[in-house]
């Protein structure tokens, strides 16, 4: 059955009408789009402020970690030279950013706050090697700012507030806890504040009923992390 003969023409007419209306493509990379608040990308490895390293080598991110793309392995702390203000230290840390799927579960499990994600998400490979990041890719420099590799495009605002949704929650779901800071201080930021919680019309809890922290995060209660 023989069609409309001035189909095709109708046709033309939808793509015509396209050329007069509102772009909606940004121009990239020259402009990006808002990035959120919260969103998961490269991983970054903290210092404390004096310059101590987070990561003690538990190993608890690799354990946790469904994909399997993280590797560590502790050690000792040298007793005239330690790395961590803990009796250990992560001195291989990978993280292979071919499986890595940015759940942030390793951000989650990690006791000391060591790994935190970025909003960095625009980096590229060209071979197996560079896909695996090691220790000195993903801690922090001496100013607390991650090291910026060439197959990285970092732009303003994409280290701050890592992992911020972990921040706009209570520790064990305690209401009195919402927008406390229970979390040491990292080099090159100092303590960072707190997102807003999902309460934010509560009294505030008695002085003695908070914990204390010394500058390493340990807390006066139970003398762990938190």
């Amino acid at each position: 059955m023989a069609g409309d003969p001035f189909d095709y023409v109708r046709g033309f007419a939808v793509t015509f009408k396209k050329l007069f209306e509102d772009r909606l493509t940004d121009e990239y990379p020259k402009e990006k789009a808002p990035i959120a608040l919260r969103r998961h990308g490269r991983h970054v490895l903290n210092r404390y402020e004096d310059g101590m390293e987070k990561c003690i080598g538990c190993e608890l991110c690799a354990g946790v970690c469904p994909a399997r793309c993280i590797y560590v392995r502790g050690a000792d702390n040298p007793p005239d030279d330690p790395v961590s203000p803990g009796e250990r230290w992560g001195f291989v840390y990978e993280i292979n950013y071919l499986r890595c799927i940015h759940c942030d579960l390793c951000v989650e499990a990690c006791p000391t706050e060591a790994i935190t994600e970025s909003k960095l998400f625009e980096f590229s490979f060209t071979n197996r090697q560079d896909a695996i990041y090691t220790r000195d890719e993903l801690l922090v420099g001496d100013d607390g700012q991650p090291q910026k590799l060439p197959w990285e495009d970092w732009r303003p605002g994409d280290d701050d507030n890592t992992s911020a949704w972990m921040r706009a929650t209570a520790p064990a779901g305690n209401a009195n806890y919402v927008g406390r800071v229970a979390w040491a201080g990292e080099l090159g930021y100092g303590v960072r504040a707190p997102e807003q919680g999902q309460l934010d019309d509560l009294p505030d809890p008695p002085s003695d009923a908070l914990p204390t922290e010394d500058a390493h995060g340990h807390d006066d209660h139970d003398g762990g992390h938190h």
